[in-house]
């Protein structure tokens, strides 16, 4: 598919979706509320600006600078995170009313509902519930996505691991979003705080940037400063896709990370290893040429004995990694849906939202994301870190009897 056609459709399919939100929030915001003047007009205006705003902010971040850009994107972002959550909390309310409706209906008793007064009294109790809602929730939520960022840490029990490695340490990076909401001062301390960790390898499982190497090569500086004794690795998440994707693979590997394309590399330690192995991102097939998931390239003479980490930008990519003995996939992208209740939509596209899983024998653990996209919020989601640690079979093995003990 052309690039040009993929984005036409796309903001069309967005901006219908964002007209549609914002006049469903003025219906129940001031239409049935039956605002008094010249509030209504206000609240009408008011909301198309917010609109229009969200489709020009997506240009802006194209053409200007992103030191400027931010102070125009970060009031949007925000009402974006507000449009959201009155979207959810008039949804919740409608289907509240829909089955006060439906139990009216049953019971034959409709006058309490069919009442014009009381529907007023109703409309406008809903309108100041959910401002009040919303506003805290925003509060919040902006809280929590612009000062919460945790050391997560996870141990995975890998199938054939040799004893030898037992307890290796991956410290894995996911959706970074270096933009105009995060830039370099942050990157720094995601460093910083990395390297504390003593990691044996650092993987970066996409979504690290949203912008060009011109604007954003400072900002990504502070990545070559990584510690590890088995280096940082890196692979494609769908947003590399929508900006200078050539640009950014040579920058990363100009900065000293390596950039695994449906391929694999084998890690040791102690005399013994495993097979890192990382495929581009499942977008990349219908945006770039010769980009695309391939496992099977990736394992390609791959020995059956050796155990297997799959680095893959979405969690979908488990289906193909349990078709070929992958033993653990590390993935983000869902952002552990970042804003509730939207992980519940996550479902629709993908198999798991956040944490370890097993599907059919392979493991797959999902970050909630390091930083986050779009508003600067996260309400049931936090921002992650997450350091993993290995462990062999044979070696749990030895130690259960005195752990038993």
């Amino acid at each position: 598919m052309p690039r040009w056609f993929f984005f036409a459709v796309f903001f069309t399919v967005a901006i219908a979706i964002v007209s549609g939100i914002h006049y469903y929030i003025y219906r129940r915001l001031a239409l049935d509320p039956a605002l008094p003047a010249p509030w209504g007009t206000v609240v009408k205006t008011l909301l198309i600006v917010l609109a229009a705003s969200i489709p020009l902010s997506f240009i802006t971040l194209r053409l200007v600078d992103n030191d400027i850009s931010h102070y125009f994107v970060f009031p949007i972002y925000v009402w974006l995170g507000v449009m959201l959550l009155f979207f959810f909390a008039f949804l919740g309310f409608d289907l509240l009313r829909g089955a006060a409706w439906l139990v009216s209906r049953a019971t034959e008793n409709r006058e309490w509902l069919e009442n014009p007064e009381r529907r007023l009294l109703l409309s406008r109790a809903v309108a100041l519930t959910s401002v009040g809602t919303v506003l805290s929730a925003a509060g919040v939520g902006i809280a929590r996505g612009l000062g919460t960022l945790i050391v997560k840490p996870v141990e995975v029990i890998l199938p054939k691991l040799p004893a030898e490695l037992d307890g290796f340490t991956i410290v894995q990076l996911t959706d970074l979003h270096l933009g105009p909401m995060r830039g370099r001062a942050w990157m720094e301390e995601v460093v910083r705080r990395t390297n504390e960790l003593k990691p044996d390898l650092v993987a970066v499982t996409g979504d690290l940037v949203d912008g060009t190497v011109a604007q954003l090569a400072a900002d990504v500086a502070p990545l070559k400063d990584l510690k590890s004794s088995h280096g940082t690795f890196f692979v494609t998440g769908n947003h590399e896709y929508f900006v200078d994707l050539r640009g950014w693979l040579n920058h990363l590997s100009g900065i000293g990370l390596r950039v695994l394309r449906n391929e694999r590399v084998r890690i040791e330690k102690n005399g013994a290893s495993f097979e890192l192995a990382g495929i581009d991102d499942h977008e990349g097939s219908r945006l770039e040429p010769g980009h695309g998931p391939n496992v099977p390239h990736a394992l390609n003479g791959c020995p059956e004995d050796q155990a297997v980490v799959l680095l893959a930008h979405q969690p979908r990519a488990v289906y193909d990694a349990a078709e070929h003995g992958v033993g653990l996939v590390l993935s983000g992208h869902t952002h552990g849906g970042q804003i509730w209740p939207w992980g519940y939509l996550v479902y629709l596209q993908q198999p798991y939202v956040r944490g370890l899983h097993d599907y059919k024998g392979t493991q797959i653990y999902i970050s909630e994301g390091t930083g986050f996209w779009g508003p600067p919020m996260r309400l049931g989601s936090t921002s992650e870190i997450t350091k993993v640690t290995l462990r062999s079979p044979e070696a749990m093995a030895k130690t259960a009897p005195d752990s038993a003990a």
